[in-house]
């Protein structure tokens, strides 16, 4: 059977995680643990069902509730949130999805976060040469529907990106280090029988900027394929 929502015991542990965040309390619980994390699982891989109904998933990555502490004040071992990457297949599809399940604090969504530096510049370029396309696509009623019709804040830089003109009509957009998108979901409704096709509905909503962005990752200022 479909696993079509995430139960409330799936939030229930997790906050408990919260309260308890030691490796002794952890493991006395870990069989706890697995069954939350498989009803993530069956989760994440019907909506992995789901998506492969309107684009091509290559790789479903759940993310390790173990925290990298190395460089980290805060040595708490364990995440307080379950997590899944959808990566898009083949070098012409550019792009991923992503979905964050934590109380109080679920978002799903998708874009480039930190491209790389030539995937960033790429970007920029096109963005200078003409920023409608990309604006209209900010303006469509399913992305502003779904995601308020701009892009995440994130970090920009404070001033124009170098070789930019700092008094171009799109700085707002040059000026963006990451292009994602993320719609929030209440507690009620990640436990909700309709969230499987609410958030596949969500992320199918990011279809044509995918479609966009590929383009203009996959060609040069004159249009020629780069693959």
């Amino acid at each position: 059977m479909p696993q079509t929502h995430i139960p409330s015991s799936t939030f229930t542990f997790l906050n408990q995680i919260k309260k308890n965040n030691n490796r002794e309390w952890f493991n006395a619980h870990k069989a706890a643990f697995k069954k939350e994390a498989d009803y993530v699982k069956d989760f994440f891989q019907c909506l992995l069902d789901e998506m492969n109904q309107h684009d091509q998933i290559e790789k479903l990555k759940v993310f390790r509730i173990y925290r990298d502490v190395r460089f980290s004040k805060d040595k708490s071992p364990y995440k307080t949130n379950f997590s899944g990457g959808f990566s898009r297949a083949t070098a012409a599809l550019r792009g991923g999805y992503y979905v964050h399940l934590e109380p109080g604090n679920s978002f799903v969504g998708g874009g480039f976060y930190g491209p790389e530096k030539h995937d960033l510049l790429r970007i920029r370029q096109e963005i200078a040469a003409d920023d409608q396309p990309i604006r209209k696509l900010l303006k469509s009623k399913k992305v502003k529907a779904y995601f308020g019709g701009a892009f995440n804040a994130g970090d920009t830089l404070k001033t124009a990106p170098k070789g930019f003109d700092k008094d171009h009509p799109a700085i707002d957009l040059l000026r963006m280090k990451s292009f994602t998108f993320t719609r929030s979901f209440t507690n009620k409704e990640v436990h909700s029988k309709d969230f499987l096709v609410e958030v596949n509905t969500t992320l199918k909503a990011l279809r044509p900027y995918f479609d966009y962005m590929s383009e203009v990752l996959t060609t040069d200022l004159n249009g020629r394929s780069l693959l």
